[in-house]
């Protein structure tokens, strides 16, 4: 996948990318920016959007603002072809070391988040892809953690697997509406979340070696490889594409390499 690859193919389309203030999201939107698109970025702080980037202040946790919100991105768009569906939070530990509070936080975030989002956008989607079939699509960051199972991530990985099944389920319910709805599945990237998490660690090198040696390519990913994919999955070029998940994980997912003798 060449992300340099069509370098207009967004050229007159909308979109927005929630979560765009830092990281996977930011590196989204600027790629999408690069290839053409108009691009609004909603975020609780959406300063660090890329310049040019429409910048719209939005807690994915309240229904009312998140309504508002799309629609000052569309106006300020003109029309919504692309919703990417970025805003998500981390969750560390075993089933048992988090309360039902932080449960409900992190699902309220990355599932509930995606699915206020989503209704807020469609009804200018269905619009859009009346007049421009095979070019409105819904994209998802989702996480290995939904296919595989990681240690110390239960409600991290609970959560992202929701948002695989939310995925397929949309997928199924708007392609005759010419809307696709995909997601990609990163495996651990080089995000500043993870980075927090690296600071905490009581040797955060060696935390490092151990996040990279798990991924078989023996790195992290990076934002921009997983944005390349997500922009690939928007694209007119993936006008065929719905109901897919797309691994960025460095093989992680499915190799299975010897270990040296």
């Amino acid at each position: 996948m060449n992300d340099t690859a069509g370098t207009a193919d967004f050229a007159g389309m909308g979109a927005l990318v929630t979560g765009g203030g830092s990281g996977i999201g930011a590196a989204t939107a600027a790629l999408l920016m690069a290839r053409g698109a108009r691009v609004a970025v909603l975020d609780r702080d959406p300063s660090g959007a890329p310049d040019g980037a429409v910048r719209v202040a939005a807690d994915v946790t309240s229904d009312a603002a998140v309504r508002a919100a799309v629609a000052e991105a569309v106006a300020e768009l003109g029309a919504l072809h692309t919703l990417v569906g970025n805003a998500g939070i981390g969750a560390v530990g075993s089933v048992e070391d988090n309360d039902d509070a932080e449960w409900g936080r992190v699902l309220d975030v990355n599932v509930l988040g995606l699915v206020r989002t989503a209704r807020a956008a469609l009804p200018h989607l269905r619009r859009t892809a009346a007049e421009r079939p095979g070019r409105v699509s819904i994209t998802h960051t989702c996480s290995i953690a939904a296919t595989a199972g990681l240690p110390q991530r239960a409600l991290y990985s609970a959560s992202k697997g929701a948002v695989l099944a939310l995925t397929l389920a949309m997928a199924a319910d708007h392609v005759r509406e010419g809307i696709r709805v995909n997601c990609v599945n990163p495996g651990t990237a080089d995000t500043p979340w993870v980075g927090r998490l690296l600071d905490r660690a009581d040797d955060p090198a060696a935390e490092r070696a151990a996040l990279n040696a798990r991924q078989p390519m023996g790195r992290l990913v990076t934002a921009r490889e997983v944005a390349a994919a997500i922009v690939h999955l928007a694209s007119p070029g993936a006008s065929a594409v719905t109901g897919t998940a797309l691994a960025v994980d460095g093989g992680m997912q499915g190799l299975r390499l010897r270990t040296a003798p």
